[in-house]
Order: structure tokens, then sequence, then C-alpha cells
């Protein structure tokens, strides 16, 4: 079954890759995922929703291997802090559950912010926008279809 991020780029006849896994609820980190679907941890990038001091809401693509560095994240923004949203907010405000959060797709088109370390890839895996589906796709490919801003937002 195609999720409507699926559907997205089909729409924009961008090339991806469907990778299906079991999902277990209390196994929704990223690093298990990436296990799931042997794909190298670092190449299996999480989707992140935060909000700024100035209210402005975000998303944010980091390796499952990494955490968002939310202090950069604010230098970038011009902003004097950036804090993740918290889990009971982002159903509303992405239309996604927690570990079923994809950039594509969301409610309202939010910034994303994809971290620099996407670009060392062909392709990286993406929620798909429901629990136990991915979308592995090309970096430049996920930054045509979503706008991203690329720069390094993530630490290790």
């Amino acid at each position: 079954m195609k999720t409507i991020a699926a559907r997205i780029l089909d729409q924009m006849k961008i090339v991806y890759e469907l990778k299906d896994y079991e999902v277990n609820e209390d196994e929704l980190d990223a690093r298990l995922v990436a296990k799931k679907i042997d794909w190298p941890a670092e190449q299996v990038f999480k989707t992140l929703v935060a909000r700024s001091s100035h209210g402005t809401v975000l998303m944010a693509c980091v390796p499952a291997t990494s955490e968002l560095n939310l202090k950069a994240l604010a230098q970038i923004l011009g902003d004097k802090r950036v804090d993740l949203i918290p889990v009971k907010e982002i159903q509303q405000l992405t239309g996604y559950i927690r570990g079923g959060v994809s950039p594509l797709g969301v409610k309202k088109r939010y910034p994303l912010y994809l971290d620099d370390s996407a670009l060392n890839y062909n392709k990286i895996s993406i929620s798909a926008g429901k629990r136990g589906l991915q979308i592995l796709i090309a970096p430049k490919d996920l930054q045509t279809a979503t706008q991203a801003i690329v720069a390094k937002i993530a630490i290790e």
C-alpha cells in the first residue's frame, strides 16, 4: 500500500524504493529500524519536529547514529533556541504518529533541515509516513521534493 509520501514522489516522478519491516511498539528507535531493513544506521534518517523560541515549527532529518544539534539549528535560524516538540503534539502538527513521521506529505508544510551527511550517500532511508515502511531515496531527490535546507545539524 502506497503512503501519501510515496504518492508525492510518484507525482514528482522521483525514483525511490519502499522497504517494509516488522513493527514492535517498543522498538521505534531509528537504529533498530536500520537493523530491521538491513541498512547502515548512518544512512537511516529520523525525522524530528521542533519549534523555535519565536514559535516557528520546523522539521529536521538526522542520521539514526546522531542527535539533532538544537544549538546549531537555532543559530541557522537566527533564533536563541530550538526545542523538540513534545510527542503528544507530533500527530496534531504533522498528521503522523511517532515512529512514522515522514518529511513528505506533512499536514502543513514546515521548513525541513537535512543534515549534510546525507549527501555522502547515494541513497538514504526515511520514514514513508507509517510505522513499518521506509523509503530509500537519493538525498538530492529528497532535497528537491521537500525543498530541504542542507546544513550541519547533527552531532554524534
